[in-house]
């Protein structure tokens, strides 16, 4: 119990931390006990789809009937499977790199650059959760990047 006669937040359940309609705010302390749930409901939902539509792909390369009798309908079905495996092979890159950023919210360092441990911001995370550099670190990163490839 704190002083003011409320339970610490570690040992108050995080669905009565943050409600449904809850939007991170530059107002509030960064990386507060909210942010860091709403940061990981976020991400483990973005999994969760990603995972379900693996489960959806599978089930349907297996059901496939591959014997189509027109050569264009055969050879358009495998272009599908192809894009259907390579956009798979991304999301399960992507998977990785969800699983990385839950492991930074455990951590208590989700939301900070790994280069300058400055704070990433709240608007670079909604729009790509799994940063893990803040935006000048990643356009340093890039021209970096850039200059190897032109060598």
């Amino acid at each position: 119990m704190t002083l003011d006669g409320t339970a610490p937040l570690d040992a108050v359940p995080m669905s009565d931390i943050i409600s449904a309609d809850y939007r991170p705010s530059e107002d509030e302390p960064y990386m507060n006990a909210r942010q860091s749930e709403y940061f990981r409901r976020k991400l483990l939902r973005w999994r969760d789809d990603i995972l379900r539509g693996s489960d959806v792909t599978l089930r349907q390369l297996k059901e496939e009937d591959m014997r189509l009798p027109d050569q264009s309908d055969w050879a358009s079905a495998e272009i599908q499977r192809s894009f259907e495996l390579r956009t798979r092979d991304r999301e399960r890159k992507l998977l990785s790199k969800i699983d990385a950023a839950l492991k930074r919210i455990e951590e208590g360092s989700y939301g900070y650059c790994e280069e300058t441990q400055e704070p990433i911001g709240i608007k670079r995370l909604e729009a790509r959760p799994i940063a893990t550099l803040s935006i000048e670190a990643q356009e340093r990163h890039e021209r970096r990047e850039r200059a190897y490839r032109e060598d």
